[in-house]
């Protein structure tokens, strides 16, 4: 399969898993990404950043259109959001991919368990 096809198909299962799941479509990106090898290290974090952003504006979107979306109740979220992302941005060039690759690995470990329990 050409890497056109392995990259839209990575896009869409992003855009699946953030519709259903409200969220983490960054979670299937990187990995079926990375194995394009397309993209490597800082330039796979930062495409997934890119990609997700409008997969969740668009996700916002149809949940606001359905009558699913509290504005009032995500307001406090994306305060901190904005404020966490801003510092990961500036911390990015900072943290060697390596650490990078296992912050995410950590981190999906650790929404895994939470989710389980």
């Amino acid at each position: 399969m050409n890497h056109i096809w392995k990259t839209r198909l990575a896009g869409a299962a992003a855009g699946l898993a953030n519709g259903l799941f409200g969220g983490g479509g960054g979670m299937v990106f990187i990995p079926l990404t990375s194995r394009t090898g397309i993209l490597e290290g800082r330039q796979l974090f930062a495409t997934c950043v890119a990609v997700i952003f409008p997969v969740c504006a668009v996700s916002a979107a149809v949940y606001f259109w359905n009558g699913g979306l509290s504005f009032s109740a995500a307001l406090p979220y994306l305060l901190g959001g904005l404020a966490g992302g801003f510092l990961g941005g500036r911390l990015y060039g900072r943290v060697s991919t390596v650490w990078l690759r296992r912050l995410f690995a950590l981190f999906l470990f650790y929404a895994g368990v939470k989710y389980l329990l």
